[in-house]
This record gives C-alpha cells, structure tokens and sequence, in this order.
C-alpha cells in the first residue's frame, strides 16, 4: 500500500457510495463490538446547518473514506462514522484532518467522539491525531465499554 494523495469532499450523506461505506463500517463495528452503531447516525440530520458529511475518494476516483460531524453543544461538534478501507494509506487521517478544518471554519472550538475501548484501532488512532480522554457525555455517560475523546481546533483558525 503506498501514500497516494486523497481527495475528500462534501457529499450526501445518503447516497449510494456514502450508504455502502457505512454498510461496510457497522457490519464491522457489529462484528468486533457487537453494535453496528447505525442507531447513532441520522444521514438526513447531515443536510442541517452545522453538520458535514464527507466522502474520500482515491486517485481513481473511488470512493474509500467516509466521515461526518454534527453539532453537539454550543462550540463543539461531534465527530461520527469515520471509516476507511485498507486499501489506500492515509484515507482515515484525510477525513479526519477535512472534517477538523471543517469544524472550525464553521466555528466550533472542540470536536468530540465516542468510540468502544475494544475497537484499540480507532482509539489510537485519534490518540495519534492529537485526541485526548474527556469525560463522558450523553448517552455514553456510565458505559464501561465505551471511551469519549476531544479535540480543541482553535489551532486551525490561525495562520
């Protein structure tokens, strides 16, 4: 697998490359943590102001990355179903350095996520990309098997 460059872009959260991305990430989500995580994402909410949802596409112009966010609290958004396939090195860090830029042209300050302890992939790497352990929030408050991570973007709005 080698670096290729990635292109990602704004897209519809419903359409069928964007669908079958999803399809792909919670049938492995179901898998490894026995939740697909379907119940938390709303594709229609990526149309309200405040929400993005993107597509990585590969030099082919293939569709191989997706990832969105969603407002959360006043100043934070939240960060939801990043996926990429192992096909092409880097997609994963594309998406999420898109939707950071994202968030804080739009004004959030903070990104927050929630991931599952067991899914050690994920949790390092947002580890890796700067994210740090925060305490829990909404439904992820008492769950033991899940660990909420945050990013603070003010970084991306200078310069």
């Amino acid at each position: 697998m080698n670096d290729t460059p990635i292109t990602v872009r704004r897209a519809a959260a419903e359409g069928e490359e964007a669908q079958r991305l999803m399809a792909e990430l919670s049938d492995a989500l179901l898998t490894m943590t026995g939740s697909s995580g379907r119940a938390s994402f709303d594709a229609e909410q990526m149309q309200q102001p405040g929400c993005c949802f993107v597509l990585a596409y590969d030099p082919a112009g293939k569709a191989v990355g997706c990832g969105a966010f969603r407002p959360l609290e006043q100043g934070i958004a939240e960060v939801k179903r990043v996926y990429a396939r192992r096909t092409t090195r880097g997609v994963g860090s594309a998406v999420l350095r898109y939707l950071e830029a994202e968030a804080a042209r739009l004004g959030y300050r903070q990104i927050w996520l929630e991931t599952r302890l067991v899914n050690l992939t994920a949790v390092r790497f947002y580890l890796a990309h700067g994210y740090r352990e925060i305490a829990a929030y909404g439904d992820y408050i008492g769950k033991a098997d899940a660990v909420c991570l945050g990013k603070t973007l003010g970084h991306l709005l200078e310069g």
